[in-house]
């Protein structure tokens, strides 16, 4: 056994620790939190769900695994064609997508908006180590890395807030890490506040006009005036994590699950705490997305070249600031985005790519030290 997990398991140990913990812990979760869904699709039977979930993550493990041995510095030119692949697939989805609540998000059960984030971390990462001697040059340094990367946030944005929000800044801050002005990036922030605020002004001139900033706005002023009848979702959220409290109810013993479409997506960590209670499925879950961001920065430091530096913290960075703002509207401190937990949330296509964001870290990790010794 210990063979077998010598020759699959390379990079980081502590990183495939977090991962085969979430994993296991994900299923459980799985099963216990879709008991909604089945009620109401499948006659009170959650194990098709939990099979079809167990074989997701089986599948993306295989990819970990699989990409330990691809050289990853491939991945860099594959950014330039993923570009323009994922603005074509989004454009598509815009105009062609399953349409719900508003938001088109989906094509043939595939959501192109998490492959544009991976993507575009990568293309960013390739491009800071090709644009370094000029990084801090505005027009020649910066422009060249930011437009791609607001061309796929805009077309984003009409269907997913949130999504695109979060690509942004996590791409800006990237490019600030890897050494651009702060005032650049500041300036280039203003200017999307602005666009963002015309916009506003836009559908409050002509209503109905952007239905989705209706959904914003109300996710807002709901979140902000706490009313229970607009803001049931988190309020329900709130009282699990509330009941909870320490030790949780018990596994399946929540009721989270009972009154929350998403009590299996959107709202996992308000299931795990009322289940599982604070310390364990609260605090728990929050320290090994936390030691997940600490092995990243680790990686990136001493990393044999710049783009697996900075891929690596990149698309580490990408997956734990996911993780905290799905965790900040679980207990009711963000409003509710939509954003799935890495790894513990049931989805399809967030999961296989969270998977392709841990194969790459794993495989840059994998070149700094031999397979016997852990990163210090």
């Amino acid at each position: 056994m210990q063979k077998i997990l010598e020759k699959y398991l390379k990079g980081d140990k502590v990183i495939w620790t977090i991962i085969i913990l979430l994993s296991l812990y994900s299923i459980i979760m799985a099963y216990s939190s879709s008991s909604n869904l089945a009620y109401r699709l499948m006659d009170g039977d959650a194990t098709p769900y939990l099979f079809k979930h167990a074989i997701i993550l089986i599948v993306g493990i295989v990819m970990i695994v699989y990409l330990q041995f691809f050289n990853y510095k491939y991945f860099s030119r594959l950014s330039q064609l993923g570009i323009y692949v994922s603005v074509l697939l989004l454009l598509v989805t815009l105009i062609f997508g399953v349409n719900k609540g508003n938001a088109s998000r989906w094509i043939m059960g595939f959501q192109p908006s998490d492959l544009a984030k991976v993507v575009c971390v990568i293309y960013v990462a390739r491009m800071v180590v090709l644009k370094k001697e000029h990084i801090k040059n505005f027009k020649e340094g910066i422009i060249p890395i930011v437009w791609p990367v607001i061309l796929i946030c805009i077309l984003i944005v009409p269907a997913d807030f949130s999504t695109a929000a979060l690509l942004f800044v996590v791409c800006f801050i990237l490019i600030f890490v890897a050494g651009a002005k702060l005032t650049h990036l500041l300036s280039i922030v203003g200017g999307a506040i602005v666009l963002f605020g015309f916009a506003l002004l836009i559908n409050l001139a002509v209503p109905g006009f952007l239905p989705r900033i209706d959904t914003w706005t109300k996710r807002l002023t709901s979140y902000e005036s706490g009313n229970e009848g607009e803001n049931y979702q988190a309020q329900i959220a709130k009282r699990a994590v509330a009941t909870g409290f320490l030790q949780g109810k018990g596994p399946g013993k929540g009721n989270i699950k009972n009154n929350l479409y998403s009590a299996q997506s959107d709202f996992i960590y308000s299931s795990s705490i009322e289940e599982f209670g604070s310390v364990i499925g609260g605090i728990g879950v929050m320290f090994l997305y936390l030691i997940l961001l600490f092995r990243v920065i680790k990686i990136m430091t001493k990393a044999e070249g710049e783009f697996g530096g900075y891929v690596s913290f990149g698309l580490g960075f990408l997956l734990v600031f996911q993780a905290m703002i799905n965790m900040g509207v679980g207990v009711n401190l963000l409003p509710v985005t939509g954003q799935p937990l890495p790894l513990l949330s049931m989805g399809g296509t967030s999961i296989l790519f969270t998977c392709l964001s841990l194969g790459i870290i794993l495989n840059v990790s994998r070149t700094i030290y031999s397979d016997k010794t852990v990163l210090a």
